[in-house]
């Protein structure tokens, strides 16, 4: 499975801005796909989650209600839709895609279990 991120750059505080990520290959063995971040000198953070066949979504505390995760599935393209933005949401993002079905929710936030990682975008939000 190979991942390429698009989308992110700069904008304001309280804006919005999409990033997206089209996997290619295997597809059909992804289960679910994902979004985490890494602010420079912090951990990777998870963001948010979508399970590819149910398209069930799963989010990080601290962007609940602010970000939407999608899939198309025609175009194999998991979109991230983040609204009101914080300076605090600036960071890398990465896209990453797991071939392994998930037993507890849980595993879907864990970035341990995401075998397929897509290079990192930036996403800049000024004060």
């Amino acid at each position: 499975v190979q991942l390429q991120a698009s989308g992110g750059g700069l904008v304001q505080t309280g804006g919005s801005l999409s990033v997206s990520c089209t996997a290619s290959g295997r597809t059909l063995s992804i289960y679910y796909m994902g979004w985490f971040r890494q602010a420079p000198g912090k951990e990777r953070e998870f963001v948010a989650a979508i399970n590819w066949g149910v398209a069930s979504t799963y989010y990080g505390d601290s962007v609940k209600g602010r970000f939407t995760i999608s899939r198309d599935g025609a175009k194999k393209t998991v979109n991230l839709q983040m609204n009101s933005l914080k300076p605090e949401d600036t960071a890398v993002y990465y896209c990453a895609a797991s071939t392994r079905r998930p037993t507890f929710i849980s595993q879907m936030m864990d970035r341990i279990e995401y075998g397929y990682w897509g290079q990192g975008t930036q996403v800049t939000v000024s004060s």
